[in-house]
């Protein structure tokens, strides 16, 4: 019998009761005026726009269907929705990430959407397969894409220029980055070359260097791969020889801050940071992006938002018809043209990419050919907090990361063990 997680617990401890989106064998309910009114959670309040004018088109071709936008803050979103399903109140949909599927669809919070899809021939393969797996759990789906973001290497060309250094382009490897990141470098200034933060982004590394031991695979903790201690090291040493800041630097500012302020002439960051990239001046006039230097092979991480819906809504039809249009082609081209992220379907990017003509944004789509899914398990955040106290010394430029990362190789083994109990 598998152990009741946070979310299992909290279900059990307080009974189902009736609210916007509560459960039982209830059938659609319909608002006032006969319609029914979903609920939908997201937490991103710069896509609400974009959100409403796709549900102004599925109400449109729905009259009898009403959906309301309901925005909490990241910061207290996944806190809200664990209340919120304890009291029956959850959103009818919500978005969802990697980092909380199997956990939410493990303890039966999600409606499986693979009979649905089925009956409905609801376009998934225009949707990147690596995103579209990260949704599924125990052979069944339980999200569909929105969107999707890739990893790529933002650099300051004004920076670049200032040093003598070539731009990053398709052919750098990592060498290569090393190398630039020695020579951009002016601690009289306070520039370095490139940031390479910690925080929750340890598992990134050894994925984006291309290392090929991804710190997850079939279950088990890659941490303590060669190929993956190969990568770690790579990124402790530009701490270690001064030419990254240290974790220290960074403790109450992220790496991307400092890019911004034009204190570091590198650092990768994701595809739906590019708009932020864009309102900053001196960026939008001097700033670039290319795809991920190649390692021992090429990789980037790929990451994206998906529409679930609750176990508990009491309008599961209707809850249904709104996710499936979210999956098709013309919510997909009504989101691309908010220049926020990455529409995930197939072909409806070019709006997003002609909103930032200045950089160059198809490198993030040409990354999706070897794209790698972003690391996750039934309790992701166990083994995340775990990396961030144990890693945090050897990106301070204290040294030790091999030990340090064979350490939370076996702890993370440990963990992942636990989820099976």
């Amino acid at each position: 019998m598998r152990r009741r997680t946070l979310i299992a617990g909290a279900l059990a401890a307080t009974p189902v009761v009736a609210g916007c989106s509560s459960g039982g064998t209830t059938s659609d309910s319909t608002a006032a005026g006969g319609r029914t009114t979903l609920s939908y959670g997201i937490w991103d309040p710069a896509q609400a726009p974009g959100m409403e004018a796709i549900i102004k088109e599925f109400e449109r071709a729905n009259p009898g269907i009403r959906v309301e936008i309901q925005v909490t803050p990241w910061s207290s979103y996944w806190t809200t929705l664990r209340t919120s399903m304890r009291g029956g109140t959850a959103p009818d949909v919500f978005w969802m990430n990697a980092v909380n599927i199997q956990l939410y669809a493990s303890n039966g919070v999600l409606e499986p959407l693979s009979e649905h899809i089925s009956r409905d021939g609801t376009p998934v393969g225009r949707h990147p397969k690596a995103l579209v797996d990260i949704y599924a759990y125990d052979g069944k789906q339980y999200g569909l894409p929105k969107d999707f973001d890739t990893v790529g290497l933002w650099y300051n060309k004004a920076l670049f220029d200032k040093a003598g250094v070539k731009y990053p382009d398709e052919s750098w490897t990592w060498d290569d980055v090393r190398d630039a990141a020695r020579e951009l470098t002016d601690p009289k200034k306070r520039v370095y070359g490139i940031a390479a933060e910690m925080d929750r982004q340890a598992k990134f590394y050894p994925t984006i260097f291309g290392a090929g031991g991804y710190v997850l695979r079939d279950g088990r903790s890659g941490f303590a791969d060669p190929r993956s201690l190969e990568g770690l090291r790579f990124w402790t040493d530009l701490v270690d020889r001064g030419w990254s800041p240290p974790q220290s630097a960074m403790s109450e500012v992220r790496a991307r801050n400092l890019y911004l302020s034009e204190q570091v002439a590198m650092n990768y960051d994701l595809s739906a940071m590019a708009s932020f990239m864009y309102a900053a001046p001196a960026i939008k006039d001097h700033g670039g992006v290319t795809v991920l230097p190649k390692g021992r092979e090429r990789a980037t991480v790929i990451h994206g938002l998906a529409n679930v819906i609750s176990a508990k809504s009491a309008r599961k039809e209707a809850a249904w018809k709104f996710v499936d249009f979210m999956a098709r082609r013309e919510a997909a081209e009504i989101q691309a043209k908010g220049g926020i992220t990455i529409s995930s379907y197939e072909g409806t990017q070019d709006a997003w990419l002609k909103s930032m003509p200045e950089f160059g944004l198809k490198c993030f789509i040409d990354m999706l050919d070897y794209a790698v899914p972003y690391p996750s398990s039934r309790n992701t955040a166990v083994w995340e907090d775990q990396e961030y106290l144990l890693l945090g010394a050897p990106f301070s430029g204290k040294g030790g990361v091999e030990q340090a990362a064979r350490t939370l190789a076996k702890q993370m083994d440990r963990a992942l063990d636990e989820e099976d109990k």
